[in-house]
């Protein structure tokens, strides 16, 4: 786990001070690697590699940027899990290493650009290829591992952080078109930025420098072809067995490795499994709650629970007022630039916890994703029951659920009646893409706190649908459409948060959900056993209940680590939040408008968040952006 850049200049003519400012781009991430650093630079100096050293794999011969047999060089960030067994099948390479670092060396040398396939784990990598004059970069199938990319005046810059690179732009502006797409989902499409100039490397593609120009492919894609051949019995067999040998490999580890234990599902089950392999070693789990009079925010019981019942140690912190006052300016600087929900904030507190015992965690992200965890799918279903019971379409077996057997799991929707009365308001029985859209689409709360007109029109519906109705997805599903517009669109976003908190601690997450494996079987299972009488991953539930207390397998109050932002800014925060936003309009921003509506948002909106972190972002880099220009004067 590390932090890579790059320069290279793409006519192949000598790059002034590239050293130099290699070792800038390493200052700037210097967090991610706080055991090591280097820097290679070709000899005719159009190209050079930078690298921040996180040891996890290898911690005394494992540095980077490493050199291959044949002269290939390699900065690389992540962990491949499945390094053993292709070392062991790739035995024509000479190591002289024991890292994983050098096995992705040798399965390009073997393989080339194929050798992505190969490779089980999380990653961003760029190789050299002095033989073909070419730099071959490639990012894991999820999204894990960050890799950003500008070309300036004929150079290619990358790194793993996109404020590594605004040193080298001529300017720091805002991307109009990704500003309103977060402002609608809280998260970008296809690959944008908040920063003009900076794109991302889009999860499970490559990108190939060649001939002065930069070529990017896809390498995988997760279909979902469903297997009616088999019974619920058999999916769950077969979900035991893949989800166990993917927290089995990813306990390998030089160093300690503990897990986030929110009270959820999700990471309770990896806590669970991850505590039966790890040879002897005692589990450490880390938890962060908000206390209140009603402890309306606080899961810490089940965390409890479990580290009870299985017998490891439960480190917790509580998280205050005062806490998100005196951190948010650093999660907002941490985060490169505003994505997801609030849940960030926390996780920052948790990450530096867990960073105070151990150097590698384990969490539960991807699982809701995968096999169907989030509430809305229940409210969306719910909508489709009544149309076809008023159509009486309902048992014509386009239904996964009926409105008869859905209704024991509406309870679960007790704290969404807000969004069940926005939802229903307009639109009732549109199209499946349009009522999703709704479902997302947090721009309806914005009203005049938004210069819409300065910020312009841009497709924002187009884009989503290009991928809610993909062409890998079965047009019938509903649920295998819901849970794959979230899978390529906010599970990589929770994963940019996931990355950046614990990497701003110098603290490496793994994710034992986002195996391909596990997530291509996934695809295969029909929506009525995944989906079954409404109940959200029930075949997670059914499979791995067994590793779980019965009070977590049977939660109805699913939280997902929401923050008391509303009800602080009505009292500890006000002041502090007044002050933010008494300051002058930003041509995007109304400010006036945001304190005048701040009382008027209920418990568990995402506007003020929202709002508060452009805000905050605005003047992290966009007002300090001769600071970065300083960098490389």
């Amino acid at each position: 786990m590390c932090g890579i850049a790059g320069i290279f200049k793409l006519d192949h003519s000598s790059y002034r001070d590239l050293d130099r400012h290699l070792q800038v781009m390493n200052k700037i991430q210097a967090y991610r690697g706080p055991d090591g650093e280097g820097t290679w630079t070709h000899k005719n100096n159009f190209i050079g590699l930078a690298h921040r050293r996180l040891s996890i794999i290898d911690l005394r011969t494992g540095a980077q940027p490493m050199m291959g047999n044949n002269g290939n060089i390699i900065c690389y960030n992540g962990e491949i899990y499945n390094y053993i067994e292709l070392k062991e099948e790739l035995t024509d390479y000479q190591y002289r290493t024991t890292s994983d670092t050098e096995v992705i060396l040798a399965a390009y040398q073997k393989w080339g650009s194929g050798c992505v396939a190969h490779l089980k784990g999380m990653f961003s990598f760029a190789i050299w290829d002095e033989a073909k004059k070419q730099l071959f970069c490639a990012r894991d199938r999820f999204g894990i591992k960050p890799f950003y990319y500008a070309i300036q005046d004929g150079v290619f810059y990358f790194a793993s952080e996109s404020k590594t690179l605004l040193p080298f732009l001529k300017e720091v502006t805002i991307n109009l078109e990704a500003l309103k797409e977060y402002l609608v989902f809280q998260f970008y499409l296809n690959g944008k930025t908040l920063f003009g100039g900076i794109n991302e490397l889009l999860p499970a593609h490559q990108l190939t420098v060649k001939d002065g120009k930069p070529r990017i492919e896809r390498y995988w894609e997760v279909y979902y072809n469903l297997d009616f051949n088999h019974p619920a019995a058999y999916f769950e067999e077969k979900l035991r067995f893949l989800l166990t040998a993917s927290v089995q490999e990813q306990v390998r580890s030089d160093v300690p490795v503990g897990a986030y234990l929110s009270g959820g599902i999700d990471s309770s089950l990896i806590a669970s499994l991850s505590s039966q392999y790890l040879k002897g070693q005692e589990l450490q789990a880390f938890h962060g709650r908000f206390l209140s009079p009603d402890n309306a925010y606080d899961e810490s019981k089940y965390a409890a629970l479990l580290a009870a019942e299985k017998g490891f140690t439960l480190h917790q912190v509580d998280i205050t007022s005062r806490d998100f006052a005196e951190v948010i300016q650093k999660v907002i600087y941490h985060l490169d630039y505003p994505i997801a929900g609030p849940g960030s904030f926390p996780q920052f507190m948790v990450s530096k916890l867990a960073a105070s015992h151990r150097k590698v965690v384990l969490g539960g992200q991807g699982g809701d994703e995968v096999f169907g965890g989030y509430v809305r799918y229940l409210i969306a279903y719910f909508e489709q029951c009544i149309k076809g019971a008023i159509d009486g379409t309902l048992h014509n077996g386009n239904f996964v659920v009926t409105y008869e057997s859905i209704i024991p799991n509406l309870p679960m929707l007790s704290n969404y009646k807000p969004l069940l009365q926005e939802f229903w308001q307009e639109g009732l029985f549109e199209s499946l893409d349009k009522r999703y859209f709704r479902l997302v689409n947090r721009a309806t709360h914005l009203g005049k706190e938004i210069n819409w007109q300065a910020i312009g029109e841009f497709p924002v519906f187009e884009t989503f649908q290009g991928v809610f109705n993909g062409n890998n997805v079965g047009k019938e599903s509903y649920f295998d459409k819901m849970t794959h517009f979230d899978f390529k669109t906010l599970l990589p976003a929770l994963l940019h948060v996931e990355d950046r908190m614990s990497m701003a601690h110098g603290l490496e997450s793994r994710v034992p959900f986002l195996d391909h494996e596990v997530v291509e079987f996934a695809a295969t299972i029909p929506a009525d056993i995944k989906f079954k009488d409404g109940k959200l991953k029930m075949i997670l539930l059914d499979s791995m209940k067994s590793h779980l207390p019965e009070g977590i397998v049977n939660r109805k109050d699913k939280m997902g680590f929401p923050v008391p932002l509303i009800e602080w800014s009505d009292h500890e925060l006000k002041d502090f939040i007044f002050d933010i936003f008494n300051t002058p309009d930003r041509f995007f921003l109304n400010k006036k408008e945001i304190i005048k509506n701040i009382s008027k948002e209920p418990k568990f909106g995402r506007k003020l968040w929202g709002l508060l972190s452009l805000e905050l972002w605005c003047r992290e880099f966009i007002d300090k952006q001769q600071h970065y220009k300083k960098m490389i004067a």
